[in-house]
């Protein structure tokens, strides 16, 4: 941008100075004058001046607003006959407008009452809203919502990773603890989504089963591997849904359950020894590491030895899989990372005031991280697509 000479008339200072808003009018007075800058450079011409180096003609101006920190400032931008004109200086607000209108959605959100709202938009930017005002941006965002957690699952997710988190809700005058249950999936051409998201008022086998069926209910299908934390509900509901998936138990999961039950001497060694088991390449090796494992803590570490026992078989279910498609697939960490950005948003709120609430602002964080997800492929499913057809094969051929 070109440099521009600003000018203030001495008979406007104290006008400006007697005004409630004087700041902003201030403001005002000097983007005014920068658009008509802007409009001489784009025609190289002043007002009425005729010269070869004019570009264009003017067309009289358009009224637009701006809503800034120092009140809404009404700007005067020129027009040109050929419509060529335009300015930056709305693009250059258009961050701290968008961040303005998502923070009093958030507030809406988070249950703060429209008296409260009001005066903090007042003390933002010089403008109050109407309670219908709030109304129609709690719309706004709850119909993309309600349609992105409603929308057809169409392709087959070979891939299903699912968790749960636990927020407060009030209910009834009262604050109790309820469950968010979330799915993610991989496709079958590699890309990442969201698949849903519910709420309930505990982490059962009821609340599973129910939101399985309506995924299923929405076009879910092609579930080959299903990869969860080892709640007994949680379980029982992926073996009754989705009867010919693979149950990978979440190694993650299983580590932190070791951990419990290992003597603060040994949590380093059991450590160690726990993730040489999880990164086998096969079977064999797994299993002569598990044997090295039990002989080494039998003593020292009796209780993780009972706990590795019982979840030896289930971490390892993937492993007949590409060795690309395990290391992503043995653990829940996707969906982990996931409710590590949802807590970040959610410990601010710290309550919602309604279920609807929470579904409302989780369900609108999902929807944006999966845009970001659909932007680039999590998978190539070429060398996993070959390789279920070889086992399909020799399965056959066994039978």
């Amino acid at each position: 941008m070109a440099d521009y000479d600003l000018t203030l008339s001495r008979d406007a200072i104290p006008a400006l100075l007697d005004q409630p808003a004087a700041l902003g009018k201030l403001i005002e007075v000097i983007l005014n004058q920068v658009l008509e800058a802007q409009m001489r450079d784009h025609l190289g011409a002043e007002r009425y001046q005729r010269c070869e180096e004019r570009e264009g003609y003017r067309n009289g101006y358009r009224d637009r607003q701006l809503s800034t920190r120092v009140g809404s400032l009404v700007l005067r931008v020129p027009q040109t006959r050929d419509g060529s004109f335009s300015t930056d200086i709305f693009e250059r607000y258009r961050r701290s407008e968008q961040a303005f209108v998502v923070g009093l959605m958030e507030m809406v959100v988070n249950g703060v009452s429209t008296r409260k709202v009001t005066r903090i938009t007042e003390g933002l930017c010089g403008t109050s809203f109407s309670k219908s005002t709030v109304s129609r941006l709690t719309k706004a965002l709850n119909e993309p919502v309600a349609g992105f957690l409603n929308r057809r699952l169409d392709a087959a997710y070979p891939f299903i990773i699912v968790d749960a988190l636990f927020t407060k809700v009030r209910t009834d005058k009262s604050v109790v603890s309820k469950a968010l249950l979330i799915a993610s999936g991989i496709r079958a051409d590699g890309y990442r989504e969201i698949l849903g998201l519910s709420i309930g008022d505990s982490e059962s086998f009821a609340t599973w089963n129910e939101f399985f069926c309506g995924l299923k209910a929405r076009g879910l299908h092609g579930v080959d591997v299903a990869v969860s934390d080892n709640h007994s509900g949680l379980r029982e509901a992926i073996a009754k849904q989705f009867v010919s998936a693979t149950w990978q138990r979440c190694q993650f999961h299983v580590m932190k359950n070791l951990l419990d039950h290992t003597p603060k001497k040994e949590r380093e060694n059991v450590t160690a020894a726990a993730r040489l088991i999880f990164l086998a390449t096969d079977r064999k090796e797994a299993e002569r590491r598990y044997a090295e494992f039990m002989a080494r803590f039998a003593e020292t570490a009796p209780k993780s030895c009972v706990c590795l026992e019982g979840a030896f078989e289930d971490m390892l279910a993937i492993l007949p899989l590409p060795e690309k498609y395990r290391r992503r697939l043995r653990t829940s960490n996707m969906q982990e990372r996931l409710n590590e950005e949802i807590r970040r948003r959610e410990k601010v709120i710290r309550i919602f005031p309604n279920d609807a609430a929470a579904i409302r602002m989780v369900g609108a964080l999902l929807s944006e991280q999966n845009d970001e997800w659909l932007g680039r492929a999590y998978f190539d499913m070429t060398e996993y697509f070959e390789w279920k057809a070889t086992t399909v094969k020799r399965d056959r051929r066994a039978a």
